[in-house]
């Protein structure tokens, strides 16, 4: 068997395979988006079963196949609980699981993409921030971050004041002080109007969580 590598991610999803193992994607510093599987994950007592789930951030430990890896242990430094046991924080979550899936990559650095995500599901357990308004920020940087965003939009004179300097801060902003602002109603109602246009346009995909999380929220 070859030997072990350790990396930090984040499971972005997970669905059963065979009796009692799961297949999970996760999004990695190291190598990108990357499939594995783990063994007797689905039976109780084992010591993947929580943290081969969606949103569980941390360091785990693989074996490298030639089509996938196995998953051997990992040390979970973040469930984000608070977020997986509200309805509204857990659809909001799946969404940016799903998206962030949609950009992963196979063996490139993922470092900007991971720290995103892991801001932004911080960010979902913050009261005072609005869940909306996360979305559209975590939306508008993943973008940014993969070179889809046109950056011109946050300058289009037909919006208001407001609505151009909050854009270009999003796009500018380091991780850290990116969820550190709130918007008027009617700001976060034109950033989404101008981000739900960019998203159809560059975007080829339906999501799934989005279709639930817009029936629901």
């Amino acid at each position: 068997m070859s030997q072990g590598i350790e990396l930090t991610g984040m499971v972005l999803s997970s669905v059963p395979s065979g009796d009692y193992d799961k297949r999970v994607v996760l999004l990695t510093k190291e190598r990108g988006k990357i499939t594995a599987f783990a063994r007797g994950a689905r039976r109780q007592g084992s010591g993947l079963l929580a943290a081969a789930s969606p949103f569980c951030f941390g360091k785990f430990t693989l074996y490298e196949g030639r089509t996938a890896y196995t998953l051997a242990s990992a040390d979970i430094s973040h469930y984000f609980e608070k977020a997986r046991e509200d309805l509204e924080g857990a659809c909001y979550g799946f969404y940016f699981m799903e998206f962030a899936d949609y950009y992963g990559q196979e063996n490139l650095d993922a470092s900007l993409m991971l720290n995103l995500l892991f801001v932004s599901m911080l960010a979902l357990e913050r009261e005072q921030l609005p869940n909306r308004l996360v979305r559209y920020v975590f939306e508008i940087r993943m973008m940014v971050i993969n070179g889809e965003f046109p950056q011109d939009a946050a300058y289009d004179s037909s919006l208001l004041e407001s609505t151009r300097y909050a854009l270009q801060y999003v796009i500018r902003a380091p991780l850290q002080k990116l969820f550190t602002f709130v918007v008027k109603e009617e700001v976060l109602d034109e950033m989404a109007r101008v981000q739900d246009k960019i998203r159809r346009t560059y975007v080829d995909r339906r999501f799934r969580s989005l279709d639930i999380l817009e029936k629901i929220c």
